[in-house]
């Protein structure tokens, strides 16, 4: 065995050693079906040897994408995004793919920087959850325009581009149902950002479940506001004004519906005598507190697969064709102690 000074082992390396030209190194490598068995064998095995590994930028020059997936989450504090990014890297590992996480820190100025940044790096492809204050969606279109592959999943956008969601309008449906049978009739909703998809939804969802059980409808009963523990803070601040005073709140999501929660137990109110509180995304900590929280449960590591298998499937795609798709995967409500 020779030696290369410390140097990384390169095909000319392996090529002088086997006697063989480097082009029969490099199709030997790439499985290429000239090269016998036997001789494809041997150069794997002397490959693993001296530690070769393929030169990925070169590689990348040649293709003119890289094996790599980015993808942009609005944060990853939560666990319900770090669930769809295990999903997402599940996926993309067993294709021989890495992923580049970029973190818009819900905020659309950052997210412009991470799409142009991704674009820099030649991703494969791009997996995006828009950001809560995301409404012009031009970075995106010149996503679309270098024919790069494009997915959005749960907080999706007005684009030609494969999206997996899931059905929050039923989601919110049964999640405020479920109140109503429970004996509650006054119910607010703390809804998202009003240009978001999911809030749009949501917000269906609990109108036809008030429409179905005979309760009027009340405009002052929606109340506005982000999707993080601050707006639920900020909303409970604002339902404690309203007259009478609510019975139950349906929560946009689990974050608003923990702000909520902290507020009754720092006022005292009883949970759920008092105020009876439903989140939605069904994170972990919603088992953990006291007492635990009723949410509606996302299949958050599924959406991350399917968004990946959707992504992979048309980097790999022969033809000119595209005909984006939607899945809409299906929620299920969690009912534990705040109903």
């Amino acid at each position: 065995m020779f030696g290369n000074g410390g140097k990384q082992t390169t095909i000319k390396d392996l090529a002088k050693y086997m006697k063989v030209a480097p082009s029969t190194i490099s199709r030997a490598l790439r499985d290429y079906p000239d090269i016998s068995d036997k001789k494809k064998k041997e150069i794997r095995e002397l490959a693993n040897k001296l530690g070769y590994q393929p030169d990925s930028i070169a590689q990348s020059l040649q293709r003119g994408r890289t094996k790599t997936i980015g993808v942009i989450v609005p944060e990853i504090k939560h666990d319900f995004f770090s669930s769809v990014l295990d999903g997402i890297e599940d996926v993309a590992y067993k294709a021989g793919y890495s992923i580049f996480v970029c973190k818009s820190n819900e905020d659309y100025t950052r997210e412009i920087i991470n799409t142009r940044s991704l674009l820099s790096y030649s991703v494969a492809g791009i997996i995006v959850s828009i950001s809560q204050t995301t409404q012009d969606t031009d970075h995106f279109d010149v996503v679309k325009m270098r024919n790069i592959p494009l997915v959005f999943f749960d907080r999706v956008c007005d684009i030609k581009a494969n999206k997996v969601v899931v059905n929050d309008e039923q989601g919110a449906f049964e999640a405020v149902e479920h109140l109503i049978q429970s004996g509650y009739k006054r119910i607010v909703h703390l809804a998202g950002p009003t240009h978001l998809e999911i809030s749009k939804n949501r917000i269906k969802g609990y109108r036809a479940a008030l429409e179905k059980n005979g309760i009027q409808f009340r405009k002052e009963y929606i109340i506005d506001g982000g999707l993080d523990e601050e707006d639920g803070i900020r909303g409970f601040k604002k339902l404690m004004k309203l007259s009478p005073k609510p019975d139950a709140v349906f929560c946009v999501n689990d974050p608003v519906a923990i702000g909520v929660f902290m507020q009754c137990k720092e006022k005292k109110i009883r949970i759920p005598r008092q105020l009876a509180i439903v989140g939605f995304s069904d994170n972990p900590i919603a088992s953990l507190i006291n007492p635990p929280l009723t949410s509606v449960s996302q299949p958050a590591y599924e959406m991350g697969s399917i968004a990946a298998k959707m992504l992979l499937e048309e980097i790999n795609s022969k033809s000119s064709l595209f005909k984006p798709k939607r899945r809409k995967l299906k929620t299920k409500l969690m009912v534990r102690s705040t109903t």
